[in-house]
């Protein structure tokens, strides 16, 4: 229970997913952290790519180098 005035917050981390991936799985950790479809992602990547004289891949492979990969699911 929280007292009046106090909310609560979830942190999200930004990982790159293990199971909605194409590739290395940055697209699917960036739809998950905030809260859309990964196709959405994916063709906004593609369009900063073509748009933006290669932007967006070079955003791609930053992320894939600096973004760690979600935590292995438990069984």
């Amino acid at each position: 229970m929280t007292n009046f005035g106090e909310t609560e917050t979830k942190v999200r981390k930004l990982r790159r997913s293990r199971t909605d991936k194409m590739l290395s799985g940055v697209c699917g950790g960036i739809a998950k952290a905030i809260g859309v479809d990964a196709a959405l992602v994916r063709i906004g990547l593609v369009a900063a790519t073509l748009l933006g004289f290669g932007a967006g891949a070079l955003i791609y492979v930053a992320c894939w180098i600096l973004m760690p990969e979600e935590d292995a699911p438990a069984y």
